[in-house]
């Protein structure tokens, strides 16, 4: 089991709702080119109420943590490997 960022674990303990509804509404909204109402209605359509500023205030709060732990594990492109 690996363990979450601290800026990141910081920031969820402060949430109320499940970590997937989380992780998924903003994953949804970095990685496709939905409104934050359209994620409102895809996650009611699974029958959980979340309000679009709610899925807003996620990103805002989630996206500089996770984006620190992800350049952190980021490798360099294009380097030729010596034979």
């Amino acid at each position: 089991m690996t363990t979450l960022n601290p800026a990141v674990a910081r920031v969820l303990k402060r949430l109320h709702y499940p970590l997937d509804v989380i992780l998924t509404c903003v994953r949804w909204y970095v990685a496709y080119p939905l409104s934050l109402r359209h994620i409102e209605e895809k996650v009611a359509g699974g029958g959980i109420a979340v309000d679009h500023s709610t899925v807003h205030s996620w990103a805002l709060m989630l996206l500089p943590g996770l984006e620190k732990a992800f350049r952190s594990r980021e490798r360099p492109v294009g380097k030729v490997l010596s034979q």
